[in-house]
């Protein structure tokens, strides 16, 4: 499918004709991190669509760099203007960010471009602990690895809270051999480089243009938090509350900031439940 001028690789799980959730990872990711969630819609009855974001995994890169937030808004509106139903947007990190701004600055009086928003571990608020170290760690992972092994080993010292894989070649749909024989992460070193803020966006406009955002979020409404996220605290759970009255909190306890891949089941159990009541079938 196509993003807002650049192709976006996307993974399709069930019916094409059932109800459409479409899937945006967080920054650094792949579509590949939504493959247990995609499954479990598809259980459901739903169309779920996986999308690689801009310069990311086999999606195009930017050929100018343009990886902003305007970009990534833009390109889930070319997402959803493509689809014959209006679909469920989950967006992770990043992928969040990116569906609160399409859906919160969409233009006043149209329909709303999405059914229902999932934001996963992501409020406009956040916490500035977390945000160092994504960056610390996307920025190491920036000089590569000598081995699958020694990238598996870097992902479990920043990600405790899951297990490290005793078959570390799942890191293959994430990483890629290059000719230094070095593997390095599969994403555009341009949507990071010189960014000071959460996944690679600029920090210090970000906070206010997302509170303006939320608060026209005027469709249903679920944040999953992981319990242990050093990204969204109490306060950033406070805010959002304040700026969307309606919405929902699922805090999924033994999570960090990855909460899809960290509690698998709850994550699927909370959004599934969610999805279903908010949008029904039929």
């Amino acid at each position: 499918m196509h993003g807002a001028g650049l192709s976006l690789a996307v993974d399709h799980y069930g019916d094409p004709g059932g109800p459409p959730v479409v899937l945006l990872h967080g920054g650094g990711q792949t579509r590949h991190a939504w493959g247990g969630a995609g499954r479990v819609f598809a259980a459901a009855g739903r169309h779920a669509m996986s999308f690689d974001l801009r310069g990311h995994g086999d999606s195009d890169w930017s050929p100018s760099g343009s990886y902003m937030l305007d970009d990534f808004a833009a390109d889930v509106r070319a997402i959803v203007a493509a689809l014959p139903e209006t679909p469920v947007l989950v967006g992770a990190s990043l992928g969040g960010l990116a569906s609160i701004v399409a859906v919160g600055e969409s233009a006043a009086g149209d329909s709303p471009i999405a059914r229902a928003v999932v934001l996963v571990d992501v409020a406009p608020r956040i916490e500035t602990e977390g945000r160092i170290k994504i960056q610390e760690f996307m920025r190491a992972g920036m000089r590569g690895f000598d081995t699958l092994d020694e990238a598996a080993d870097a992902v479990a010292a920043f990600n405790p809270n899951r297990p490290r894989p005793r078959d570390v070649n799942g890191l293959r749909k994430n990483l890629r051999e290059r000719g230094d024989g070095r593997w390095y992460w599969h994403w555009d070193p341009r949507w990071i480089t010189n960014r000071s803020g959460v996944d690679g966006q600029a920090g210090s406009f970000a906070h206010d243009r997302l509170r303006d955002a939320a608060r026209r979020l005027d469709v249903p409404t679920l944040l999953v938090r992981g319990r242990m996220s050093d990204i969204v605290s109490d306060e950033s759970v406070r805010e959002l509350l304040e700026l969307v009255p309606h919405a929902e909190v699922a805090d999924v306890a033994g999570a960090g900031h990855m909460v899809a891949g960290d509690r698998n089941d709850a994550f699927n159990s909370a959004v599934v439940e969610f999805v279903d009541r908010v949008a029904p079938i039929g």
